[in-house]
């Protein structure tokens, strides 16, 4: 299997999940489902436990908040949902240094695109509204875009849902770069 990368980005509830889920079970009768959310409240935890309750036994669910590269998903589909809660992470522990946490997921993602697998990498366009109200929250606007074009960049595909509808943007073969 060559390793291959599949983006998906929109709005909230734009269909990226369902849309990603229906792709992954296409191409795999037992795909990974890569939850990134970091289990902030009691809150975030119910809403967790109803995403996974929501998955049948066909899926395997791994979570892991920041190291994605370290997982053993050689030869699987994997659908990561989402880098928006992952970056979260990575720009909290990094205490809101875009460079850091840019440079620690560019590298998180090199490496992880290099293992022999499919990776649905969903992402939220968050940087299409109102401007953020605080500079912290203009940072991770920031990261968040700047995450996204490198995903992108060496996407094999990418799409961007409206509405449940996903627009093709890109289909070819990534530059090495």
């Amino acid at each position: 299997m060559q390793p291959r990368v599949i983006y998906i980005s929109g709005g909230e509830r734009s269909g990226k999940s369902r849309y990603a889920q229906d792709l992954a079970l296409q191409l795999s009768p037992n795909p990974v489902y890569l939850a990134t959310a970091r289990k902030w409240d009691s809150d975030f935890e119910k809403r967790i436990a109803r995403h996974q309750a929501e998955r049948d036994a066909r899926w395997t669910n791994v979570e892991e908040e920041k190291f994605i590269s370290t997982l053993a998903l050689q030869h699987r589909v994997v659908v990561m949902d989402c880098v928006t809660l992952w970056l979260t992470n990575i720009f909290a522990d990094t205490k809101s240094n875009v460079d850091d946490a840019l440079t620690f997921a560019k590298e998180e993602l090199t490496k992880a695109f290099a293992a022999p697998c499919t990776w649905i990498i969903i992402s939220n366009e968050i940087g299409m509204g109102v401007h953020a109200a605080s500079e912290v929250g203009r940072k991770f606007v920031e990261l968040q875009g700047w995450t996204n074009q490198f995903i992108a960049h060496h996407a094999h595909q990418a799409y961007f849902m409206v509405s449940g509808i996903p627009l093709l943007l890109k289909t070819s073969t990534p530059d090495a770069s």
